[in-house]
């Protein structure tokens, strides 16, 4: 049958994929403390423990505070460079264009080492705030692109119609163009959110004394007794990876049927 070649080396590579953590909640509520089979038994101790585990609970609330800022910043920023990108024609714009693009080619190992240097250099103390910066360079592609397709669907006949009934460029952004785009920049704060929450390279070099969720996680890998919690840990990560994805691919396609484009895929 025509394709069925493809078709099962799709249904391979997505098991080999996506197999591993479909057994995360299975060693979850095993109550062996061995990561192997057979399952001993079901028990919900692991996840008991690490809703009382303090250091958990400061690099979850650490890692939120990260990946709030991080998705705020990044979406105000690709609001403006989409804007910039998809209304106005400038010298240079599509050096620039790649410049913001640039951090989804990079290696994230050169980028963290390359921030360390140079806030090294200027003195800043290895923080949160550090982490935030990095993360924010890490998703204002992944903003930008979101947005340049929220900017790119609009008609700009309804831009021109509020400056024609006397609204300032202000005004018609905020009152027409804003709310058109809306889904789009959903979509960018959960995107950016959820790569803010999982990223673990950049915090591992910036986040000084902090600890975040993914730096945990790394060190409670040395631990055996620990790994159980950690499986149940993860999760809670993935049901939460997976909520936020489909929010932010019910939002990219209500905004596309808002303006009438045509949708050529998206998140999921």
């Amino acid at each position: 049958m025509k394709g069925s070649g493809l078709r099962v080396y799709a249904l391979i590579y997505l098991l080999f994929l996506y197999a591993p953590i479909l057994l995360l909640p299975i060693f979850a509520f095993n109550s062996g403390t061995v990561i192997a089979f057979p399952l001993k038994g079901v028990t919900t101790e692991w996840f008991a423990q690490m809703f009382e585990n303090a250091t958990l609970r400061r690099a979850l609330a650490n890692s939120l505070i990260i990946a709030v800022s991080a998705s705020v910043f990044a979406t105000c920023l690709g609001v403006l460079a989409a804007r910039a990108t998809t209304r106005f024609e400038f010298p240079g714009k599509g050096a620039i264009t790649g410049l913001i693009m640039l951090p989804l080619v990079l290696p994230e190992i050169i980028i963290s080492i390359s921030l360390l240097v140079v806030l090294l250099s200027l003195g800043v103390t290895l923080n949160i705030f550090t982490v935030i910066i990095g993360h924010t360079l890490i998703c204002m592609p992944y903003a930008t692109v979101i947005l340049s397709t929220a900017f790119n669907s609009l008609d700009r006949s309804l831009e021109e119609a509020a400056y024609d009934l006397g609204e300032t460029k202000w005004s018609a952004f905020r009152l027409v163009i804003l709310p058109l785009v809306m889904p789009g920049i959903i979509s960018s704060l959960l995107m950016s959110f959820t790569i803010s929450l999982d990223e673990f390279i950049i915090a591992f070099f910036l986040a000084g004394n902090e600890p975040t969720l993914p730096t945990y996680i790394f060190s409670q890998l040395r631990f055996p007794k620990q790994i159980p919690m950690i499986m149940a840990l993860g999760t809670v990560l993935v049901v939460m990876s997976i909520i936020l994805l489909t929010i932010a691919e019910y939002f990219r396609r209500r905004g596309v049927a808002r303006t009438g484009a045509k949708d050529t895929g998206g998140f999921l």
